[in-house]
């Protein structure tokens, strides 16, 4: 009633000044009065409410299911006031086996395109490549080192010939077909067409492998048609050290560029085995553990990765208004939701995970890290004129930090092994 009154101009009475009840009342409306009331009890009654779960609370999860007009029917007939409150509380993680992170055995596998020794000598070969000049082979055929611009036609092998379809996807027109680099198309195409000459045509079946990406074409028996337009021989310099400098700015013997080049991927080759390390340890982890998880926590985890989706979408199509609404629908998130539960449940997992680890083992964090974290995320803000919270940062900061100590703690007690695929 004094709030009512210091904003009340009632006729008659000075702003701020006693006026009776009654007339305040009826100036101002029974039903108003009451339900100001009714606001004023829950803003002092909902904190005590929730101190039975506090720390444990999830932000903004709390939420008054009980209706307001209920609130005010049973205000005004049982002379009080009850109303109920849901809220999601941080979920207690269960691990099975008990401990059982404390001494994984993990394998990786690392696909052989990563292999620094491999990388390094396929770099040599694409730089030695790039000095050459290519030349017209005129007195052979097409052989290993050659490159070759092909017209490409593919049909199905089928019982019927009038049945049989041509296959778009494998049909090209001015292919340009390096030799050495043969494993970037079909498997054993080289075999199939070596010896074509400029101006001829060849024809061989084919039969797509299991292993097909697409997936359509696997095991498919297909007829191809192969003409070679052109064909180009690499007329290309001595590899020795007098050809190093060109290779690689800075070297003067071929030995020192196959050393600059292998020190490089090595260090391409450690960051991959250790985020491919990283990921299969997070892979268990979610494995072992057994979370009931909340509704509001599921829901936060979905829109992050769906607005982190859309980002990703309006940087490469630079999509308009229309487009950009349409996407950011309730119905477009709610489809995501769904379509990731399995995704988004893994990923809640895998950081409750991490997180209760890192309570378990006390595991520490500088406080100076974390400070040098915040300020340079904050300063990636500014530098893009991004809007940010700076409490959630130091939030996010926090939880990365955390991660990465995890699975520092993680990977000195585990057995990995890393296998080539």
């Amino acid at each position: 009633m004094r709030e009512f009154t210091k904003q009340a101009k009632i006729p008659g009475f000075r702003p701020g000044k006693n006026v009776p009840e009654s007339i305040l009342i009826s100036y101002i409306g029974k039903e108003t009065v009451k339900g100001a009331t009714i606001e004023s009890i829950l803003k002092r009654t909902l904190p005590h409410a929730l101190s039975s779960v506090s720390g444990k609370a999830l932000e903004d999860s709390i939420r008054i299911s009980t209706k307001f007009s209920e609130m005010e029917n049973s205000f005004s007939s049982m002379k009080s006031l009850r109303y109920d409150i849901f809220v999601d509380v941080a979920p207690e993680v269960k691990w099975n086996p008990e401990d059982g992170y404390k001494n994984l055995k993990v394998v990786v596998e690392i696909d052989k395109e990563i292999d620094a020794q491999t990388a390094a000598e396929q770099e040599l070969r694409r730089r030695h490549k790039a000095l050459g000049a290519l030349k017209i082979v005129v007195d052979r055929g097409l052989q290993l080192g050659d490159v070759a611009i092909l017209d490409i036609s593919a049909a199905t092998i089928e019982q019927d010939e009038s049945t049989a379809k041509s296959i778009p996807s494998a049909e090209s027109k001015g292919f340009r077909f390096d030799t050495e680099d043969e494993d970037k198309v079909l498997p054993d195409f080289m075999n199939s067409i070596a010896g074509i000459k400029r101006g001829e045509t060849k024809t061989f079946p084919y039969t797509f492998p299991d292993t097909w990406e697409q997936e359509d074409l696997r095991g498919v028996r297909a007829l191809f048609t192969v003409d070679c337009k052109e064909l180009f021989f690499r007329d290309l310099p001595e590899l020795n050290d007098a050809t190093a400098e060109k290779i690689l700015a800075g070297c003067s013997t071929i030995e020192e560029v196959k050393e600059t080049l292998l020190q490089k991927f090595l260090e391409v080759e450690q960051t991959a085995k250790e985020q491919a390390a990283d990921n299969a340890i997070l892979d268990q982890l979610h494995k072992m553990v057994e979370v009931d998880i909340p509704p509001s926590l599921f829901e936060e985890q979905g829109r992050q990765l769906y607005g982190a989706q859309l980002l990703q979408i309006q940087a490469n199509m630079k999509l308009n208004e229309k487009q950009l609404e349409a996407l950011s629908s309730p119905k477009a998130v709610k489809d995501f939701l769904e379509n990731q539960r399995e995704n988004i449940t893994n990923i809640i997992k895998q950081n409750l995970a991490v997180g209760d680890i890192f309570k378990r083992e006390n595991l520490q964090i500088v406080t100076d890290e974390i400070v040098k974290e915040v300020e340079n995320s904050i300063d990636e803000f500014r530098r893009h004129n991004q809007e940010y919270d700076e409490e959630r940062v130091r939030e996010q900061v926090q939880e990365v930090l955390e991660g990465a100590k995890v699975l520092e703690w993680l990977k000195e007690r585990a057995d990995i092994q890393f296998i080539t695929k």
